[in-house]
């Protein structure tokens, strides 16, 4: 049998460095645990709000309440004859465009619709062709910024005949064509909507789900830091570890 001042044990040492440590990171990661979670609260209230004042509100007083990315709307009215094909748009590995198309509704602003993805021509120089309904039709979608990169500048041409291809789109270029045009963008909500081409737009990557998930981060990695802190402050004592807290 071994002696039983050669085996070690585990006891509990005090070492202020780490504590100090465990001491400010803790409250910081359960603060943006917290954090996340009120964020999460707000992001489904205003999307409950946002889905009561879409079934309540017509378009004129959505524009009176203040429009929003991310909100959903309804508008009735009809397509305009000008359609912009945004460039550069790929599903599923083949290329393609964005249609968007000013939409003129029977009461308030213009707006600018993103009907969906079309792929294009094998050819550079064609085009593909796109139609619209005629008449009255009721859209239902999500606003959105208008597609303005930050760092890509369109060169493309703004004379011609349409639709005119472009690589982004900015307000300012939708005003030159109806001036009282929203400062926003109109995705259909799907591929049944009237006029739609492939609308499968990505799920919002900013809605409650998300921030539920920061939050399970921030307070997993607080847990963490608990349970590393505990174990390191239980260190080896015994007849090989007597100048442990030197």
């Amino acid at each position: 049998m071994s002696d039983p001042a050669d085996q070690s044990r585990r006891r509990w040492h005090f070492d202020w460095r780490l504590l100090l440590f465990a001491g400010l990171f803790l409250p910081l990661l359960v603060g943006l645990g917290v954090w996340q979670l009120d964020r999460a609260q707000e992001k489904k209230a205003q999307l409950a709000q946002w889905q009561q004042e879409a079934g309540s509100l017509d378009w004129e007083q959505l524009q009176a309440s203040g429009l929003r990315a991310g909100q959903p709307v309804r508008i009735s009215g009809r397509y305009g004859k000008t359609s912009w094909l945004l460039d550069n748009r790929t599903r599923d590995g083949a290329p393609g465009y964005e249609v968007l198309t000013m939409f003129l509704p029977e009461q308030g602003r213009p707006v600018v619709v993103n009907r969906g993805w079309i792929q294009a021509p094998r050819r550079r120089d064609q085009l593909p062709q796109i139609s619209r309904p005629e008449g009255e039709v009721r859209l239902q979608g999500r606003l959105s910024e208008f597609p303005e990169p930050p760092v890509l500048k369109d060169v493309s041409p703004n004379d011609g005949d349409w639709p005119r291809r472009i690589q982004s789109l900015a307000h300012q270029q939708a005003r030159e064509l109806e001036t009282e045009v929203v400062g926003l963008v109109l995705r259909l909500a799907g591929p049944e909507q009237p006029g739609a081409y492939r609308a499968d737009w990505a799920p919002d990557r900013m809605g409650p789900q998300t921030h539920y998930g920061y939050a399970l981060q921030w307070f997993s990695l607080a847990a963490a830091l608990v349970i590393l802190t505990v174990v390191a402050s239980y260190r080896k004592t015994g007849a090989n570890n007597d100048n442990d807290n030197g």
